[in-house]
């Protein structure tokens, strides 16, 4: 992060200007420091999930990216606090896509966890996904075999668990349904 003086609120402005070598999020303003390359699991997960909604999406006006990719979550241009890279990530509204990722709300985020990162995914980001109106929020935890699934419906996020042996419908995606067996494989 050359250039990055201390200071304690950034914008996307100065975190565009930022060195590639060391990653890292925007939250209100706070960078976030982003640990090295996930590990094997990890990535095992990801590709899975990453597979399963390309196919689906294939022919179909929905796009899924994978990390790094960024997102100003508050769709406020190069003013914007708020720059996350979340694992996955579908935009059905092309009009958020640019040349630099999304600007505004993804219609679905998937967040692995890993050690480093989880209090952040399950708290802060959580609470920065339900405010910019993210329509549905997946939280994968490796260790346990399952997924936490959030579902806006009238501002707030109504939760459900799935367990290594359930279907997971998409919420955002009609007919797309996620094998977690596949996803938890090993």
């Amino acid at each position: 992060m050359d250039g990055m003086e201390a200071r304690k609120r950034y914008t996307y402005t100065d975190y565009a200007s930022w060195n590639d070598e060391n990653r890292c999020e925007l939250i209100d303003g706070v960078a976030y420091m982003l640990s090295p390359a996930p590990g094997l699991v990890h990535q095992e997960i990801l590709g899975v999930m990453h597979a399963r909604l390309f196919n689906f999406l294939q022919g179909k006006p929905c796009k899924v990216f994978v990390s790094p990719f960024d997102v100003r979550l508050n769709a406020a241009g190069d003013n914007d606090d708020t720059v996350v890279q979340p694992d996955l990530v579908v935009i059905c509204d092309k009009s958020k896509l640019d040349d630099k990722g999304c600007n505004g709300a993804p219609d679905m985020i998937i967040e692995i966890l890993s050690p480093s990162t989880a209090s952040r995914d399950r708290v802060l980001k959580f609470n920065k996904y339900l405010q910019a109106a993210v329509r549905e929020y997946w939280i994968v935890d490796p260790e346990s075999n399952s997924i936490s699934v959030f579902i806006l419906e009238n501002g707030k996020y109504i939760a459900s668990v799935y367990m290594e042996k359930d279907n997971i419908p998409v919420h955002v995606l009609e007919g797309c349904v996620i094998n977690l067996t596949e996803v938890f494989a090993r």
